[in-house]
């Protein structure tokens, strides 16, 4: 199974987003302006390498909206980015632009499944 590892969603106001979640549900709100506007969220206490302290606990990140998208999506760890291409689309799906590496992370590339949802895969660097 390849797991849900990520979400990400939009927004049309950084500071009053980072306000929202940290307050309400406590989660630690980074603005990473070099990496496109990104707000990235810690939504559970993590270790030193940044590493979940809790099993199944995911983070997640905010996009502006319009930029890529918007509405929410998830995305899901693979092990081989290139051959999950390759299964994206001979089951119906589609390769949304070219591949990314993102520092420190891993591949990553956004897909279309066959409902027209936005989907993310990532290939995470090995830890």
């Amino acid at each position: 199974m390849n797991p849900v590892i990520h979400f990400e969603m939009p927004y049309v106001n950084q500071k009053r987003l980072s306000k929202f979640y940290g307050k309400v549900f406590g989660w630690g709100m980074k603005y990473l302006p070099k990496m496109g506007s990104y707000v990235l969220a810690t939504t559970s206490p993590t270790d030193k390498k940044g590493m979940h302290k809790k099993n199944g606990a995911i983070n997640g990140g905010f996009f502006p909206k319009g930029d890529y998208g918007s509405v929410p999506h998830l995305v899901i760890s693979v092990d081989n980015l290139e051959k999950h291409m390759e299964i994206v689309k001979k089951g119906g799906g589609k390769i949304l632009g070219k591949p990314m590496d993102i520092p420190g992370v891993g591949k990553f590339v956004m897909i279309q499944d066959t409902e027209s949802n936005r989907v993310g895969m990532l290939e995470p660097l090995q830890m």
